[in-house]
Formats: C-alpha cells, sequence, structure tokens
C-alpha cells in the first residue's frame, strides 16, 4: 500500500506543542492553556504549534496573541476497533494515574465503576467532582501525547448497569486470551470480584501470569488490546493465562 493511500494520522510532536480548541478555524486555547504554553513552555511568537478540537480534527499554527493557521485541517478517522476499559477507583491519585496512562497509550473509553468490594465509594456530589478531574486529566494526557481524539470518560455504574454490553469481557486469573472482538474489558477491585459479579460478565480474560494491583491492571489491559487493534503483536504463541485485577 502505497504512502498516498495511507489514513491520516494525527501530529508527531514534531510540530511543537498540541492543544484542543474549540473552532479550528480561528483557534483561541483556554486561559489556563495560554498560559502553560506561554509561560511553561515559554512558546515565543512565530513557534509553531497544533491545535485539535478533540473530535479527530488538527491543523499547524504559529504562537501570537492570535494563534495563526498555517495549514489545512487534518481528519483522523477514529480507530475501527474502540479499545474501552472499566475500572474500580482505589485510593489515593492512582485513579487520575489510571486515566493519564491509559490516556497516553490509546484508550478510547473509560469507565468508572462501583463494586460490591469497593473500597472507594464514588457518589452523588463527589462522583461529579471526580468524574470532573478525570475528564481534566486525560484532556491534559490527550495535549501531552498529541492525541485528535479526547477518551470518552463514563461513570459512577454498578457493574449491572454494563454488563449488558456488547463484547464486554472482565479480567481475571486463567482468562482466555484477549481477542478483537473484546469492547469492553473490565477491571475489578482490590479485592477482586464476586461470584455473583462474575456471572454479570461470565468471560474471563487473562492480563499477566502473576498477580497485579488494580490500577497495573486497567493499564495492561489497554496496553495489550491497543498493541492487538494496531498489529504490535506478532506470532502465534499462547498467552500465559494470567492474574486477575487483584491487589496485593
Amino acid at each position: 500500500m502505497g504512502p498516498e493511500s495511507e489514513p491520516p494520522v494525527g501530529p508527531d510532536g514534531r510540530g511543537g506543542p498540541h492543544v484542543f480548541v474549540s473552532d479550528l478555524d480561528a483557534p483561541v486555547p483556554e486561559a489556563d492553556d495560554r498560559h502553560h504554553l506561554e509561560r511553561v513552555l515559554r512558546l515565543r511568537r512565530g513557534d509553531p504549534l497544533t491545535v485539535s478540537d478533540g473530535a479527530g480534527r488538527w491543523r499547524p499554527c504559529r504562537w501570537g496573541d492570535e494563534l495563526e493557521p498555517v495549514g489545512e485541517v487534518v481528519e483522523v478517522p477514529r480507530p475501527a476497533m474502540p479499545v474501552a476499559v472499566g475500572f474500580v477507583p482505589v485510593k489515593g491519585d492512582r485513579p487520575e494515574w489510571v486515566v493519564q496512562k491509559c490516556t497516553e497509550l490509546g484508550v478510547d473509553r473509560l469507565v468508572v465503576l462501583s463494586s460490591e468490594r469497593s473500597v472507594v465509594r464514588w457518589e452523588g456530589d463527589r462522583a461529579a467532582r471526580h468524574l470532573e478531574r478525570l475528564a481534566k486529566v486525560a484532556r491534559e494526557a490527550a495535549m501531552q501525547s498529541r492525541r485528535c481524539h479526547l477518551p470518552q470518560i463514563d461513570g459512577v455504574f454498578p457493574l449491572g448497569e454494563v454488563s449488558g454490553e456488547e463484547g464486554i469481557v472482565r479480567a481475571e486469573a486463567g482468562g482466555r486470551r484477549p481477542e478483537r472482538g473484546d469492547r469492553l474489558v473490565v477491571v475489578g477491585p482490590e479485592g477482586g470480584w464476586t461470584d455473583v459479579e462474575r456471572g454479570l460478565v461470565p468471560t474471563a480474560v487473562g492480563l499477566a501470569d502473576h498477580v497485579l494491583r488494580a490500577e497495573t491492571a486497567a493499564i495492561t489491559a489497554t496496553v495489550l488490546y491497543t498493541a492487538l487493534r494496531a498489529g504490535r503483536v506478532a506470532g502465534d504463541s499462547p498467552m500465559v493465562n494470567d492474574s486477575d485485577a487483584q491487589g496485593d
């Protein structure tokens, strides 16, 4: 396949920093983004950068009091195999770390779940505040990694609310290998899934050959499925079926 038939791709970082804007024809960065670009990254008039609408479209610009578009708008198609990961929040800032790293790796959707064995409970106003924070973390990570599609952040849902989704699988020891038809892999809390929850999502997939922390399992799932999608994993040797999303 020649270069002329290859699909458009996003910026590779050589065109300067990347920022999300609402209008690619008259790009205006948000105040916090402008401060970061100007005061932290120290952009000067005429320096290159790229802008995106977060829905797959981007274009090169030059920095100044007003951003100057200097190239055509490029539209990057969404992946044919979307990668979605559901996870149960754990203590501290680890949920933000999960969102940051999964966004950098190319996840398309993150679903925040509640579980019978959840240690951390996000409910009501608290849930809304946390989800807002996670969306901000995802946006910042997407800019850092030059993504053109912002990941979708959903939640907080009990497992039963998503158990009917097509292609849903759960991460657990002894499961089968990941497959391209898997559409949402859900990672349990530190204490693991209950028998009732296992019944809600009967298909299990293995992620490693040893026990993973819950947050590590979510990131591992993203690595495996984005690599599978991109064809970066070669060979026919069976994957060692693993451990679960249970903590230590």
